[in-house]
C-alpha cells in the first residue's frame, strides 16, 4: 500500500507529488521500499547534500510503527549550474530506495514527511506526507524502478585518506583519494554524520588520478573538535551518472 501527497493549500502542489512504493523483504530482515518524488517537466529537487545552492531534503517519520531506523539508498545525482554555481539534484523524477529496519516482527506502518526545495527558475520549501503498510514477507510485485535506482549508486573509494588541523572555529579537512577524472563539471561532497555540524562546500584540486578536496566543519560551539574520520562520507560526483563514494577516511 502506497500514499500520494500533493497538498492542497500550496500554490506549487501541482508541481510535486509524493509517494511510497511497495519493494520486498531483504534476506537481513530489512524491507526495501522507495520514496517516489514526481516532478513536473522542467522542475528539480536536490540530493542529499546539494551544495551552497541547495535546499538539503530533510525526513520526519514520528508518526510511523514498527520502525527502527531508515537507511537511505540515494542515486547519483546529476549537476546543475544557476547563477555560477554549481547545485546536486534531480530533474522529473527521483525514486529513492529506502531500507527500512523493523523493530519487531510484523507490520511495519509509515507515516512519513519529507520537507524538500524544488525548483524552476526559483526555489521554494515544499512539505509532503507519504504513508505505507507493509508485511515482511509479501511478495514484491512491480519493483523495476526501485531495482535500477538501486544500481544506479556510486562505486566504492577504497584506501581515502584524511588530515585534521584545526581552524579558529573548527576543523580544517584535508582528503586525498584516487579516482578516474569525472570531466569539467566533477564536484567533491565530503559530509559529517551531525547534521548540526556545518561543513563548507568543498573545493578539490586534482593531478592525474590524485584528487585532494579541502572543506571545512563547524560545530553548534564554533571550536575545534574531535572529528571521528570513520564517520566522514567522501562523494566524487560527475556528469553523465558517473560518481565515486567512501564511508570513512583513515589519518594521513
Amino acid at each position: 500500500m502506497s500514499g500520494l501527497s500533493a497538498a492542497a493549500d500550496n500554490p506549487i502542489g501541482t508541481m510535486a507529488e509524493v509517494a511510497l512504493l511497495p519493494g520486498w523483504s531483504m534476506s537481513n530482515g530489512h524491507y526495501m521500499a522507495a520514496l517516489h518524488v514526481k516532478l513536473a517537466p522542467g522542475w528539480h529537487t536536490y540530493w542529499r547534500a546539494p551544495g551552497a545552492a541547495g535546499i538539503p531534503p530533510q525526513f520526519e517519520w514520528s508518526g510511523s510503527k514498527n520502525i527502527e531506523s531508515a537507511r537511505f539508498h540515494w542515486p547519483i545525482p546529476d549537476i546543475y549550474e544557476q547563477n555560477d554555481m554549481r547545485f546536486l539534484g534531480y530533474e522529473n523524477e527521483l525514486i529513492l530506495p529506502i531500507e527500512f529496519t523493523p523493530s519487531n516482527a510484523g507490520r511495519l506502518i509509515i507515516n512519513g514527511e519529507i520537507m524538500m526545495g524544488v525548483c524552476e527558475d526559483v526555489c521554494m520549501p515544499y512539505t509532503a506526507t507519504f504513508q505505507g503498510a507493509f508485511e515482511l514477507g509479501d511478495p514484491a510485485t512491480n519493483t523495476s524502478k526501485i531495482e535500477a535506482s538501486l544500481k544506479h549508486q556510486p562505486k566504492h573509494l577504497s584506501g581515502v585518506r584524511c588530515a585534521a588541523a584545526a581552524i579558529d572555529d573548527g576543523m580544517k579537512i584535508i582528503t586525498t583519494l584516487q579516482a578516474p577524472n569525472l570531466g569539467d563539471l566533477e564536484m567533491a561532497v565530503v559530509e559529517h554524520p551531525d547534521p548540526n555540524v556545518w561543513v563548507s562546500e568543498s573545493m578539490h584540486t586534482r593531478t592525474g588520478r590524485t584528487v585532494t578536496i579541502e572543506s571545512e566543519m563547524v560545530p553548534p560551539e564554533a571550536a575545534p573538535f574531535f572529528v571521528d574520520r570513520s564517520q566522514l562520507r567522501i562523494t566524487l560526483i560527475g556528469a553523465g551518472g558517473k560518481a565515486y563514494e567512501a564511508q570513512g577516511c583513515t589519518g594521513s
